[in-house]
């Protein structure tokens, strides 16, 4: 593959579209309606479940099936509790941190539309008075300027909205992306270059190819535990995100040693198939592909597993995309890790060709 950049302003602007569209877990209708729409003319089919993963097959009759895989869905809140001053006070869908949430602008998403609002926050003059109250569930609240609850229900907010951060994509740098919701949507995002490449360079697959967007990721993998079952595969190459942990406050001897513009980073854990793995490295040392090495304890913490322990059994790897401030609203990856990822699938493909090779992962 060339050296050039595989990013083209097409993809770019979908990955913009798609990463600044508000698809919090359980609620992926319209960020999946985005990803599919980009995705149908590189595929042959499109398979979709009750609770909305979505997959793009391609050569769906092949019997040999593969499935490399991201998440749709990004962390958010709930409306739990509304008192009778119009304040609003909220639990958590997803891994939601709660140390960002004082003073940030907020999306309450309503039958009605978008009902704009704020996380409040005790100015600091008034905290300094005793012992300082640090950011906690019971103590987080949104106010939407209404100053009695019967105000609130009138815009249409109740208990069990879905609440999202608007923070939107920019770049730094020329070669940092950064936004909210990075993890994973770019999952879904660079197996999507996978199949626009493997269309463009006109290759031809000896088997199925299911490209795979998970919903409910963040909440227990359970988008990723119900497609597995539906399409059965052979073989699972997933992709999420994995910290940058070069940053302050973070210990190296704890997280491992990764970093943001040094490359894929490939997962060593009981989940991850020995043979695929080692398949995955040979493909980036003889594609020059720069890439890192992670241990995992036990389990991955990503749809891997879920898929690994499905179906007697599936040969699957993880490719993860390093990221700094996960689960904040300023998540950032590196454009050459996003591009190296997006090659290291689409060249382990190519070398899954033949008999002999699906064997292997036996």
């Amino acid at each position: 593959m060339s050296t050039e950049s595989i990013l083209n302003e097409k993809s770019m602007a979908f990955l913009e579209s798609y990463l600044n569209n508000a698809s919090p877990t359980g609620y992926e209708s319209s960020g999946q309606k985005l990803w599919m729409n980009y995705l149908k003319p590189y595929v042959d089919t499109f398979i979709t479940d009750t609770y909305g993963s979505a997959v793009g097959v391609i050569n769906p009759d092949a019997p040999y099936k593969v499935v490399i895989e991201g998440h749709a869905d990004e962390i958010s809140w709930y409306v739990n509790y509304i008192n009778e001053e119009g304040l609003i006070y909220v639990i958590r869908n997803g891994g939601s941190d709660h140390q960002i949430a004082p003073s940030k602008r907020v999306n309450i998403h309503t039958k009605k539309g978008i009902v704009k609002g704020v996380f409040g926050w005790p100015a600091i003059h008034t905290r300094m008075r005793g012992k300082e109250e640090t950011a906690k569930i019971d103590n987080l609240f949104i106010d939407i300027g209404c100053s009695t609850k019967e105000e609130v229900e009138k815009l249409g907010v109740h208990v069990g909205c879905v609440i999202t951060y608007p923070d939107d994509f920019m770049i730094l740098n020329e070669n940092k992306f950064v936004c909210r919701a990075i993890d994973n949507r770019v999952g879904g995002f660079m197996i999507a270059e996978v199949a626009r490449l493997l269309k463009e360079n006109n290759k031809n697959l000896p088997f199925g190819l299911y490209i795979t967007n998970s919903v409910q990721e963040e909440v227990g993998l359970r988008g990723a535990e119900m497609i597995t079952k539906t399409i059965k595969p052979n073989v699972a190459i997933v992709t999420d995100v994995c910290h940058d942990s070069t940053t302050p406050m973070i210990d190296r001897k704890i997280e491992g040693e990764t970093k943001i513009g040094a490359g894929p980073v490939i997962t060593y854990a009981p989940a991850v198939q020995n043979n695929l793995r080692e398949l995955i490295i040979d493909t980036a040392e003889q594609n020059e592909i720069p890439f890192q090495r992670l241990a995992s304890s036990r389990v991955t913490g990503t749809d891997t597993d879920a898929f690994a322990y499905s179906n007697g059994g599936v040969a699957s790897a993880l490719i993860s995309l390093p990221l700094r401030y996960m689960h904040t609203t300023v998540e950032m990856v590196h454009r050459d890790d996003v591009e190296n990822v997006i090659k290291l699938i689409y060249e382990t493909l190519l070398k899954i060709e033949n008999e002999d090779t699906f064997s292997y992962f036996k």
